[in-house]
């Protein structure tokens, strides 16, 4: 829970994402809080402000999904040596993106939001990437007392159901659920050309590789473990397929690697297939990537289950109209599969 600290601040507890495992703990806060200095993250290490699960902890802490990372009031910014870049400043937001930001609020609790995330939202910070959900995040405290916590990530370029904890003990209880696989995320996306055969399981690890163009990941045999389910809705002859696609791992970019490898990769992903995620004619298609975060099933915290679906998205509708694909399809299509 958040506790009172110096100047009337609070002390947060955030806990770590379920694809930041084996993250430094100094690469963490640098990642979340970019304005906070080596020195300063330093000096709090040493005087036991920060700690992790309640145990001080080292700069080169090695980080697990789902830790608590106690964040004490962080200190100003350090004074900019001469020609240093300025300090990072908090972003301010407009009444309409607040507003706009709260109308996306899909379901709602004393425990949970669901957010219906935009395409073009990132989750978190990043190189010029001074807006984001993170930095939103006391837009939506609402009713509540705590701001929101993320549990989970999307990119990017993903939209649809992302949800957020309005308490530490919530936080807690839903990250073990995404930790342990209990969550049940259902994608759809658009493919070009159709995946065959039209339902299978691949099983393919992933790890980083080298690139100019920003954090990039390769199917890599000594990579990190990941599996996705996936299965045929509709296709448009051999151009293009409505496909619904389970993860059941949470690796980076999962989804739009595994749907390439098998060659189809999503459309608008131009990223991992270049041209090749693009289709001829369909000017009305947009250029943008095909793949939404359709339904969340998952355990509340207080019991029973989460069940939130979020509306296909505006910039996905052309490809539907174009292509004739059901929108109302509610039924989970991986409800038989057994494990």
């Amino acid at each position: 829970m958040s506790e009172a600290g110096q100047s009337g601040r609070v002390v947060e507890t955030r806990l770590v994402g379920e694809d930041e495992g084996e993250v430094r703990l100094d690469r963490w806060f640098k990642r979340h809080y970019p304005q906070l200095s080596h020195i300063q993250l330093q000096k709090l290490l040493r005087t036991g402000q920060v700690r992790v699960d309640g145990k001080r902890a080292e700069a080169n802490t090695r980080l697990a999904p789902g830790q608590a990372i106690r964040v004490p009031p962080l200190p100003d910014p350090a004074p900019a040596a001469e020609g240093a870049k300025p300090a990072v400043r908090k972003p301010v937001f407009s009444e309409k993106e607040a507003q706009g930001l709260r109308s996306r609020v899909l379901y709602r609790d004393a425990d949970v939001l669901v957010l219906d995330k935009p395409a073009g939202l990132a989750v978190q910070g990043g190189t010029n990437q001074d807006k984001h959900l993170d930095a939103m995040l006391d837009l939506l405290v609402l009713d509540g007392k705590e701001r929101p916590k993320l549990v989970h990530r999307l990119d990017k370029d993903t939209s649809g159901c992302l949800v957020l904890a309005r308490s530490s003990a919530a936080a807690s209880k839903l990250a073990a659920a995404f930790r342990s696989r209990d969550a049940r995320k259902i994608y759809w996306a658009v493919t070009v050309g159709v995946p065959t055969p039209h339902q299978g399981r691949i099983d393919l690890p992933l790890g980083k590789e080298a690139s100019s163009g920003g954090e990039r990941m390769a199917v890599d045999e000594d990579g990190q473990h990941a599996i996705t389910y996936y299965t045929v809705l509709e296709h448009a002859h051999r151009q293009a397929a409505f496909v619904a696609l389970w993860p059941r791992t949470g690796r980076t970019h999962q989804l739009r690697v595994h749907m390439d490898a098998l060659g189809t990769p999503i459309l608008g992903d131009g990223k991992y297939a270049g041209q090749g995620a693009f289709l001829e004619g369909g000017a009305e298609i947009r250029r943008q990537l095909h793949l939404h975060a359709r339904r969340i099933i998952m355990p509340h915290p207080r019991g029973g289950t989460i069940d939130v679906t979020a509306p296909l998205p505006e910039h996905m509708r052309p490809a539907w109209d174009y292509f004739g694909f059901s929108t109302n399809l509610k039924a989970d299509p991986f409800a038989e599969l057994q494990f």
